[in-house]
């Protein structure tokens, strides 16, 4: 196949053909199809199906051509990237869907909670919710953003200008209370 041309004149062509310059656009396929074909063919193997797609794909980088910037990538990369999505579209558009008659869809199981483990987990939500809320503000706010939020001690202790030791003695603090709330209610 020998070298790919130049990067600067690629995107040459490319600005002249989002003007509509055909000709431009010509040299552009000229010099970029094998590589595009052989990536193309690579992914999808049927050659006949390869050429379509190569095809819709120069299509698409004659629409897009005024979109091609050349500061995010080079235009062979940009094309070839075109062309490996549309290829992983078509493999994707062609796959065989399994299937099974309707009268089989009770007997697929179903990998999330059922109702009953839905409505203890809400039950759990409400008692840590009202446990919380019988705390001091500052302290269930230290706790919801520890464990809700995500944050660590010190981001938190700089976010609220407090010393961590401080911090972390809220949370402890604060969690010792609504273990007793949650253990009394259980």
């Amino acid at each position: 196949m020998g070298q790919p041309p130049p990067s600067a004149e690629l995107a040459s062509l490319l600005a002249r053909a989002a003007t509509g310059d055909a000709a431009s656009f010509q040299v552009f396929y000229d010099r970029t199809s094998a590589k595009l074909f052989g990536i193309v063919l690579r992914i999808l193997i049927e050659r006949g199906e390869a050429e379509d797609v190569l095809q819709d794909i120069y299509v698409t980088i004659w629409r897009k051509a005024a979109e091609f910037d050349a500061a995010r990538a080079s235009p062979i990369t940009w094309a070839a990237t075109i062309a490996r999505n549309r290829a992983i579209d078509r493999l994707r558009a062609r796959a065989v869907r399994p299937s099974a008659p309707l009268e089989e869809a009770d007997l697929v199981a179903d990998p999330g909670p059922d109702a009953e483990a839905l409505l203890a987990a809400a039950g759990d939500a409400a008692l840590v919710q009202r446990a919380l809320g019988t705390l001091d503000p500052r302290h269930a706010a230290a706790i919801r953003a520890c464990y809700f939020e995500g944050l660590t001690y010190e981001a938190l202790a700089a976010r609220e200008a407090l010393p961590v030791g401080t911090l972390k003695s809220w949370v402890r603090r604060g969690l010792m209370r609504m273990r007793t709330i949650v253990e009394g209610a259980a």
